[in-house]
């Protein structure tokens, strides 16, 4: 029975006993709120169905999960029902309870399992292994708890007796510990290899939010890869939907699919769909390093609110508890980590070295599955290489030498693809995954293999039948466009090709042929390891270096691995076979090691402000932009909450210091601290300058007399004997002269905290008899180095000293040598006892430096102004007391000062970034002076990318002299980024258009130049490429895509995915007309985007069809 149902009950029998009238009339804070003003639970669903499922821009977010801010109505309320409500103590049935009384407002009592304090690591011992910490040990409290699978999971089926969802096959340890996580409703963070069986985690999630009637939101990075986990998923549990850019599929399904930026437009935007959600899995999170996309994950990541689960699966990672630590304390939610580097199928890494019938079988093993280098296997595919080219040299003579590095021509390439395929295919061991780094590689590579065929007679009918129905629902021109029949011929004799530039329906009909083992032999770049579960026989390496946008480069280990991890089909191979081709020479082996055994790539933020995330977090009163930035995965560093903890004790020892007396003449006390402080770093900072430099280092040579400064002498003459080689550590054997009877430094020497010596330059003048002692120096104990030097005779100095310091010629009188120095010595001190020259850092040591001639005239005004002080006159200052008691105090205020500046807004970095974009926003109106957003910035809220240009466009009317193609082919500069060589033929009306465009950007690039952003006008502007203008403008006039492939250099899969994109941009363009009121341009979007939507370019994907 429920708290509230018991207290009624008792209220109704017993009005009495909660007497009405003692009660205060409190306001009730949520009444009247809604989507438009408040970020709670409570407020009313939206009652506008076509804005529940991705929300409306001018609706407010849920409160993001972790927030510190929670709204005042629910604090009041909690403290209303604290304050009025009688509690149960002991709830029925149990023997103990729970004393509420001097608990203050502690929101773990209302709050079910509230997480705003971190807990310990210990969980059950049986959950994992996760262990207890000793009994009164203070340990730091942890966020992220790393599950231990090596043990197996032996109560599994006895926790769970009803499992949500009941596999074929009996589960891993990881996916056990996984289930039983997610069963008791625990965030996860899974990394395992590709093909590990990380999905089975997902799943068991969205049949648990089946089960319990909540919805669960997948996303991925890739459309591509949407699309094939909702028809995985489709088969699995019927009710799921798809959301991506262009396709709406089922929205009322209880589990989503989408990519993760859709995700973050219906967290700004307050989808209703949040209500009711139990868990979001992020597939691929890795992608979280992309330098585009990545701030995506973390915008997510920050927004979901408390009651949603995560789940986030990637291939292996080295940071995956830190990266889990920064969700955890984020969200104020434990995250338990599992991780496995077992593989399900062990890998084989071979070099070959073959390119003819008889060369064929040269393949070494590199790599074994237990994961040892065989040197072995190194030098014989050297050997082999080797061997060849002499024979080579005998037949035909030595060839340039350069060939070895560029990799051979277009038919030593076709030979040594022929003698691999065809050795492969004799042991069986298709299907094989070539992965080549250029498409245009790729497409050659393809084209070489005319005389092979790889598939049978009903090989051959099953994929004609498939092909045919596939391409059913294109119109009869389309069917016949060069790509479609060049792989038509391709497909049939088993060999594929899977790359950006490929028609999206062709590049599904491969992956499908592929599946089902009818494609023998698959090119494909890099994005086809990237998430979809393909696994083939073998992997190929065509090569180990890539083009990265910047420049050629070897694979990195993490790239390496997930394309390797493609080989090797669960339950059907017993290991996978990796093979990396050395067309020209063999790869250096230090690279090899790198990339096979190397350290994958660690989680680094990518976290960047953009104006739509900063206008988004500016509309809501609640949320701020500077909060987004101190919870990003970049300054998770800060730990806040440790902070606090440590400005708390130095509060209290500061307040437990004794007042300082600053009356009278002790008025100025702190200020003589400050310009003492001062000079002491300014000293410091010459000395080092001095020091470091060919000169100064020239003057410390032997002989050279300088003052000494340290805890045994303060302001004592000495005379350098022996300077030591080692240049790191430099020390300098000096004899100095002391007191008699502090040789040993037993005397008091002043406090060299107190450092006297920066402003009384009186040289130390022994009171009674002269005595002597020999030291090794460090720079720092070196204050100054005078003018003087004097003749010594260094080794007689430094062994009669030692000699002496035996036991049995202790009472010796020192040797000839050492008296004549230390007489001296004792001589210049009595000739100069306010202080020796010394030689200055600009006139003597040449140092002309800007910071070393400040700091020269800087030192000479702090040392003058120091006997103006009047505290230095009053009786009661004690240089010891006084300067130890403000240094201690100072230090204290120092530290914390130095604290509450860490958990300030201050100390983030991004901040100046922050304020130059806000100064952007404000020049061109988005946001008013006190940063409300206004109707620009409302508009922009709606553009996802690119969202200044678009704005400022469409303010200023620009799209209005257009015809609706000639929009959208205008438009088409912001989705296009490749180089063309292709220049298009335009109308005029579009030459004006583009005019204009480069107009805007270039006002823009240079307001964001003056208000300190570092793109340049050039860089801004150069982000826009209008090479598809014609191609989209021909397009949108109804040209058959067979003729519109004939206008440009760019590939018919590139063209097909800009035109899809450009659709998405006239949507938003058209939402944003809507808001400005601009009804004729609403409608000529709507005809641009009715234009384009036709044909191969929007046919339906074969995964969701």
């Amino acid at each position: 029975v429920s708290l509230e149902t018991e207290v009624e009950k008792r209220f109704l029998r017993d009005p009495a006993w909660l007497p009405i009238h003692d009660t205060d009339a409190v306001l009730l804070g949520d009444t009247g709120i809604s989507a438009k003003n408040s970020m709670s639970l409570q407020r009313p669903p939206n009652p506008n169905p076509s804005e529940s499922l991705r929300g409306s821009n001018t609706n407010y977010p849920f409160l993001p999960g972790g927030s510190d801010s929670l709204p005042k109505y629910i604090i009041r309320a909690i403290y209303t029902i604290y304050t009025k409500v009688w509690l149960l103590t002991v709830p029925p049935g149990l023997k103990v309870g729970m004393d509420f009384s001097d608990k203050g407002l502690n929101g773990q009592l209302f709050l079910k399992d509230s997480p705003s304090t971190p807990g310990t690591t210990s969980t059950e011992k049986k959950d994992g292994g996760t262990t207890k910490p000793a009994e009164g040990q203070e340990e730091k409290k942890r966020w992220a708890i790393p599950i231990n699978i090596t043990t197996p999971c032996g109560d599994f089926y006895k926790r769970i007796p009803n499992p949500a969802f009941k596999y074929p096959f009996e589960l891993d340890v990881f996916q056990k510990q996984a289930v039983l996580r997610l069963e008791a409703h625990d965030s996860v963070f899974v990394a395992a290899h590709t093909s590990a069986g990380k999905t089975v985690v997902a799943e068991y999630a969205i049949a648990l939010s089946q089960k319990h009637m909540t919805r669960t939101i997948y996303t991925s990075p890739i459309k591509a890869l949407s699309n094939q986990k909702f028809r995985d998923f489709k088969t699995t549990f019927g009710d799921v939907g798809l959301l991506t850019g262009d396709v709406q599929l089922s929205p009322e399904a209880s589990c989503l699919i989408m990519t993760t930026e859709i995700l973050r437009s219906m967290l700004y935007n307050g989808s209703e769909v949040i209500r009711d959600l139990e868990w979001v899995i992020f597939d691929e999170v890795h992608y979280i390093n992309d330098a585009e996309r990545g701030v995506v994950w973390e915008e997510v990541l920050i927004m979901l609110p408390d009651h949603v689960s995560i789940i986030l699966l990637s291939a292996t990672v080295p940071n995956a508890v830190e990266f889990s630590e920064w969700i955890g304390r984020i969200k104020k939610k434990h995250i338990y980590v599992i991780s496995t580097a077992k593989r399900p199928v062990p890998l084989e890494h071979y070099l070959y070295t073959g390119n003819s019938t008889k060369t064929q079988k040269e393949m070494f093993l590199l790599l074994d599955p237990s994961g040892n280098f065989q040197t072995k296997g190194y030098y014989a595919a050297i050997d082999a290489k080797k061997e060849r080219t002499s024979k080579h040299a005998q037949s035909f003579g030595t060839k340039n030498p350069s060939h070895l590095h560029q990799g051979g021509g277009f038919t030593h390439d076709r030979a040594v693809w022929l003698s691999l395929l065809h050795f492969l295919s004799q042991r069986q061991q298709t299907p094989v995954v070539a992965f080549t780094f250029s498409k245009t590689r790729c497409d050659d590579n393809a084209r070489s293999l005319a005389s092979m065929d790889l598939t049978s007679s009903a090989e051959k009918s099953e994929i004609h039948s498939f092909f045919q129905k596939s391409l059913r629902r294109l119109r009869g021109g389309d069917r016949q466009l060069p790509q479609i029949l060049f792989m038509r011929d391709l497909l049939k004799r088993g060999i594929g090709v899977h790359h950006s530039g490929i028609l999206p329906i062709m590049k599904e009909v491969i992956e499908m042929l592929f599946s089902r083992g009818l494609v023998k032999v698959l090119f494909a770049t890099e994005t086809f390891a990237m998430g979809v579960n393909m696994p083939a026989r073998t992997v190929v390496f065509d090569s180990i270096r890539k083009h990265d946008g910047t420049g050629f480069r070897n694979l990195l280990p993490g790239e390496y691995i997930q394309m390797a991890g493609r080989a090797g089909r669960r339950g059907l191979d017993a290991t996978g076979t990796v093979i990396i081709l050395c067309k020209s020479g063999v790869h250096d082996m230090g690279d090899l090691n790198v990339m096979m055994l190397g350290k994958p790539t660690v989680l680094q933020s990518q976290f960047r402000l953009t104006y739509t995330m900063i206008l988004n977090l500016l509309r809501v009163e609640a949320l701020r932009v500077t909060d987004m930035m101190r919870r990003s995965f970049s300054e998770s560093h800060r730990d806040t909450q440790a902070y606090e903890q440590q400005i708390g004790q130095l509060k209290q020892t500061l307040s437990s210091l004794p007042p300082l007396d600053t009356e009278g003449q002790l008025s100025d006390l702190l200020s003589y601290y400050y310009t003492v402080t001062e000079l002491r770093i300014t000293a410091e900072a010459l000395q080092c300058a001095v020091l470091g430099s060919v000169n100064g280092l020239k003057a410390l040579s032997v002989g050279r007399v300088v003052v000494v400064n340290n805890k045994q002498h303060f302001n004592a003459l000495g005379v350098i004997l022996q300077v030591s080689s080692d240049s790191v550590n430099r020390t300098f054997t000096a004899l100095i002269i002391c007191e008699k009877g502090n040789e040993e430094g037993r005397g008091d020497s002043p406090n060299c905290s107190a450092f006297p010596h920066l402003y009384n330059t009186a040289l130390f003048t022994p009171e009674g008899p002269c005595s002597h002692t020999v030291q090794k120096l460090k720079l720092q104990d070196i204050s100054a180095i005078t003018v003087k030097t004097l003749k010594v005779i260094p080794d007689r100095i430094i062994d009669n000293y030692n000699k002496r310091q035996q036991l049995r010629f202790r009472l010796d009188p020192p040797g000839q040598a050492i008296s004549t120095a230390t007489q001296e010595l004792l001589r210049l001190v009595e000739a100069n006892p306010g202080g020796v020259m010394t030689l200055d850092p600009v006139n003597d040591f040449q140092l002309k430096s800007v910071d070393v001639v400040e700091g020269t005239m800087r030192l000479r005004v702090l040392q003058d102004s120091l006997k103006d002080f009047s505290c230095i006159h009053s009786p009661t200052f004690s240089e010891q007391v006084c300067f130890l008691r403000v240094q201690e105090r100072m230090s204290v205020q120092e530290e914390l000062d130095k604290l509450l500046f860490l958990i300030s807004d201050q100390s983030l970095s991004l901040l100046p970034e922050y304020h130059q974009r806000i100064k952007v926003l404000q020049s061109l109106q988005y946001v008013d002076s006190s940063g409300a957003v206004q109707l620009k910035g409302r508009v922009a809220c709606q553009i996802s990318s690119h969202e200044l240009l678009l704005t400022e466009l469409l303010f200023e009317n620009a799209l209005s002299p257009l015809a609706p193609e000639e929009s959208a082919a205008l438009l088409s500069c912001l989705v296009f980024q490749q180089k063309t060589q292709v220049e298009p033929h335009i109308t005029n009306t579009l030459k004006e258009g583009i005019e204009r465009v480069l107009a805007v950007a270039q006002r823009i690039g240079e307001l964001q130049r003056d208000c300190g952003i570092t793109q340049t006008a050039e860089e801004f502007v150069g982000q826009f490429k209008f090479g598809l203008t014609e191609v989209v403008y021909c397009w949108a006039r109804g040209m058959p895509f067979a003729e519109i492939a004939q206008l440009t250099d760019v590939q018919e899969g590139t063209v097909v995915r800009c035109i899809q994109r450009l659709d998405e941009v006239l949507k938003e363009v058209r939402q944003a007309a809507r808001i400005v009121g601009d009804s004729v341009l609403g409608s000529k979007m709507e005809k641009a985007s009715l234009a384009i939507r036709r044909d191969i370019v929007f046919t339906a994907s074969l995964y969701t069809h």
